[in-house]
């Protein structure tokens, strides 16, 4: 009787040493997720809108001041430019190959990048004002994961206004020209990125027309910014 009662304790701690090595087959170790990690690798793909600020300044090239107001000197009505704008951004990217990404973009922005001088009794007090600018660019860009390093270019549009005491009056007129950048995207969350971009912009010559006849003022445009803008991807 104490051998079958030894047999059957020994039979009963050989199952359940069994069953315990079967169920610790069942466990599979997981890591655990990373805590305050956002893993955009290879998502940067897809459609995205913003909004961006920042800070702009440049340079209104008065081009035909020989023999005018202005004087014999080309430079003589030049304005400086510094100001602040604001504007909305949407775009897309594509991944081409490894982490090489391509994309295309588009912004609008209004502005108050403006200069004020006076320039003589003759010409008195001059201004001249960007009132918006905008541009369509394509994007090259780095996946590096969380970061996104970019060169970008294209075609830029602005509209400015001009007035001086000589004419008494203020023209406006819409400059087309070229831009070209660097920035870096950076995500903080699964579908928001942060973007900071740097870019120099030039444009072509137009003529303001205060009804001054021959010595309407020509003026071309070359501008600087730095922006930080907050993008929604889909």
């Amino acid at each position: 009787m104490r051998f079958t009662k030894t047999i059957f304790v020994a039979s009963a701690m050989a199952a359940g040493l069994s069953s315990g090595a079967f169920a610790a087959d069942l466990i599979v170790d997981e890591p655990a997720p990373a805590v305050g990690v956002v893993d955009m690798g290879g998502n940067w793909d897809g459609p995205y809108v913003g909004v961006f600020a920042g800070a702009g300044w440049g340079l209104a090239d008065h081009t035909n001041g020989g023999g005018g107001p202005c004087g014999s000197d080309d430079e003589g009505c030049d304005l400086d430019l510094s100001g602040w704008l604001l504007g909305v951004t949407a775009g897309a990217n594509f991944t081409v190959g490894g982490s090489f990404v391509l994309g295309v973009a588009g912004d609008i922005a209004w502005s108050n990048v403006s200069g004020t001088d006076y320039f003589g009794p003759i010409i008195g007090d001059a201004e001249n004002t960007i009132n918006w600018e905008g541009s369509i660019r394509g994007v090259a860009g780095w996946d590096a994961g969380a970061f996104m390093p970019y060169l970008t270019a294209g075609l830029a549009f602005a509209n400015a206004s001009h007035y001086s005491d000589f004419a008494n009056e203020t023209a406006d007129a819409t400059h087309m020209g070229w831009t070209a950048g660097v920035g870096v995207a950076v995500s903080v969350a699964e579908n928001i990125s942060l973007d900071l971009q740097y870019r120099h912009s030039w444009y072509d010559e137009q003529e303001y027309d205060v009804g001054a006849g021959p010595f309407n003022p020509v003026f071309g445009l070359q501008t600087d910014r730095i922006t930080a803008g907050m993008n929604f991807h889909f």
